[in-house]
């Protein structure tokens, strides 16, 4: 017999799941996706699936590490400026063009950066400290054997792991990869996210509405947020408030990760839990926390689906702790949220409820940390206003001016 649909509809939550049980579901369905192949000139922020194994070394052949003149180093001792020594010039190394002839003791030849140092000579006098006349130079600098030469595999050795499977990749490391002459990767595939947008009263930025109506906000910071988190948007649909619609969208295939923002709390028109539980499984709906309570997950066949509330500092923090997670985690990166965390000490009181956990809007002064004075879930400019946001676990009831807390800082990392 199948299972009776809960709803909670004008009913409320008859309890709330903690945040850190909310956070262990996320992580216990958000292994890292297969890995596709990409060009590296596109692995810049892929993640790695193996590791790079250099097929050559880096540089291939002994080279030189800066424009003068290649020569036998020991065959310099004693030269300085008062007591210069000369050598005959033999001829010149390129990039790309090594000198080709026999060296005699003695000898010496002009060479630019990069070019190959000739197997007989093994240090380069930089050209400040020399002079060329009549196919004669002149040397003021005693330079030591090796010295301003590049040897073989000394940037990277041949079969050496040259870098390491999960990395994050950053641009130098995709030129890294380059250079072994490397030309695809294979990386974590970019998790696929729909982005669902509930509200019959919700319009598109640009479009006309009426009185009581108001622009969708929203997918606005929901675009940012996965794409910063390094999802790629799937479909993007503003539903209304419509049932059939919205059990559609929730039910296509094609999708890692849908993010259905509104209709996720206990009104008359808020369809989205009961739709997800009907499809799939409605693993967690309302969560002690604030704002963002009424906040759910689950999941349909492999998708994970999270709930959002509508209100859109709700929506932000609701992503921030559960949806950005599975993304980021999704996609081989750090759990972690990407803001840069600053140490700071309150200023006035941060207030909060033993029970649930907190999500401060707050500001840096000059004498510390002070919440927002308006911190309503449905006002987003707090967020613009504040510099971050400090977070108040479950059993503390604020802190007090003088403690030392942990912010936030909206300026992603």
């Amino acid at each position: 017999m199948k299972k009776a649909l809960t709803d909670v509809r004008m009913r409320g939550f008859s309890q709330r799941a903690e945040v850190s049980t909310a956070l262990a579901w996320v992580d216990a369905h958000t292994p890292p996706l297969a890995g596709e192949p990409v060009s590296v000139d596109e692995a810049s922020g892929r993640v790695l699936v193996g590791d790079v194994v250099a097929p050559i070394a880096v540089p291939e052949f002994d080279r030189a590490a800066m424009d003068g003149y290649a020569l036998r180093g020991g065959e310099t001792t004693g030269a300085g400026d008062y007591s210069p020594l000369e050598f005959p010039l033999m001829g010149h190394a390129w990039p790309g063009r090594p000198f080709d002839g026999s060296l005699p003791q003695g000898a010496a030849i002009r060479i630019m950066t990069g070019a190959p140092v000739p197997k007989e000579l093994d240090a380069v006098v930089p050209a400040e400290y020399a002079s060329e006349q009549g196919g004669r130079l002149t040397i003021t600098h005693a330079v030591a054997p090796g010295q301003h030469v590049g040897r073989v595999g000394e940037d990277i050795a041949c079969g050496s792991v040259a870098l390491a499977a999960g990395r994050r990749l950053r641009p130098q490391d995709a030129g890294l990869v380059a250079s072994l002459g490397i030309a695809e990767l294979t990386v974590v595939r970019k998790p696929r996210v729909r982005l669902l947008v509930t509200g019959n009263e919700v319009r598109a930025p640009g479009a006309p509405k009426g009185t009581y109506e108001i622009y969708d906000a929203n997918s606005m910071t929901l675009r940012g947020l996965v794409e910063r988190d390094g999802g790629i948007i799937e479909s993007h649909q503003r539903l209304g408030d419509h049932p059939d619609a919205i059990e559609q969208a929730l039910a296509a295939p094609g999708a890692d990760v849908v993010l259905i923002s509104g209709g996720s709390s206990v009104g008359a028109e808020d369809h989205a839990p009961r739709l997800l539980e009907k499809l799939g499984e409605l693993a967690i709906h309302g969560i002690a926390m604030r704002p963002s309570s009424p906040a759910g997950m689950g999941l349909i066949g492999h998708a994970l689906v999270f709930l959002l509330p509508g209100n859109p500092v709700s929506c932000l923090c609701a992503y921030d702790f559960f949806a950005g997670r599975a993304i980021r985690r999704l996609g081989g990166r750090p759990a972690e949220w990407p803001y840069r965390p600053l140490r700071a000490v309150v200023s006035r009181k941060i207030v909060s409820q033993v029970g649930r956990v907190d999500y401060v809007r707050v500001k840096l002064g000059t004498e510390g940390v002070e919440p927002l004075a308006l911190s309503g879930a449905s006002m987003l400019s707090t967020t613009t206003r504040a510099d971050g946001f400090v977070i108040a676990p479950a059993e503390s009831e604020g802190f007090g001016p003088g403690s030392e807390v942990t912010v936030f800082l909206y300026e992603c990392l």
